[in-house]
């Protein structure tokens, strides 16, 4: 019986996982057009997990917003979260408080119609049932987020690959990112290995195009 309600969480979930699976790419690329390291995308769409407060939270960040505001704002965009939990305590009581623990973290949108709709037709509401459908949304999404900042981040390196010297100062940088991270330790290995690149990318000469255009500008 268990098992069967898992799986039957896990196929009600999925329409929903594949449906909100480009709004977690996109806020991703967001998050990582923002400033966000990609272990930061995934973090917080691992703990906030909620689409329109991450945007919100996105948003507030790449203004310099004091954190506190930024707490209050996702917690005023989730308030609804409150009025979802007081509607299906009914169906969830017999859930012991880990149980429950687990089953408000996971209670998204699609999670509540879903478990109010069981719940009212007269359908037993099991943890098991409940806990497939959630991660099987749950899971995609904070994978999906990463994806989307891992392909951001993708493209603005093969960009940079199209540029003079790109694989000398990229090599410099990712040797220099292991020395230091082997010697000085994290986070500091990423700012010297970046520091390594920039200082060689400065050492080489300019392009030509580049020079034509220095030597004009003299000329002028």
């Amino acid at each position: 019986m268990s098992r069967a309600d898992f799986f039957d969480g896990l196929r009600g979930g999925s329409a929903i996982a594949m449906a909100s699976a480009p709004f977690g790419a996109l806020f991703g690329a967001l998050a990582v057009d923002n400033g966000m390291s990609l272990a930061e995308v995934t973090f917080m769409s691992a703990t906030v997990y909620a689409g329109a407060s991450q945007m919100v939270g996105l948003e507030l960040f790449g203004h310099n917003v004091q954190a506190w505001l930024i707490v209050a704002s996702i917690l005023a965009v989730n308030f609804r979260h409150v009025l979802y939990s007081a509607a299906i305590a009914p169906y969830i009581k017999h859930f012991s408080p880990l149980q429950k623990f687990f089953t408000f973290f996971l209670l998204v949108d699609p999670q509540f119609a879903e478990t109010l709709k069981r719940g009212e037709a007269g359908k037993p509401v099991t943890f098991v049932w409940y806990l497939g459908f959630g991660i099987i949304i749950y899971i995609p999404w904070v994978l999906v987020s990463l994806l989307g900042g891992l392909l951001y981040f993708l493209g603005i390196v093969l960009d940079f690959r199209h540029r003079d010297n790109f694989l000398p100062v990229a090599a410099v940088s990712a040797v220099a990112s292991v020395v230091a991270y082997h010697y000085v330790g994290s986070p500091w290995h990423v700012s010297l290995g970046a520091a390594a690149g920039i200082i060689l990318a400065a050492l080489f000469p300019p392009p030509p195009h580049e020079q034509e255009l220095e030597s004009d500008l003299h000329e002028v």
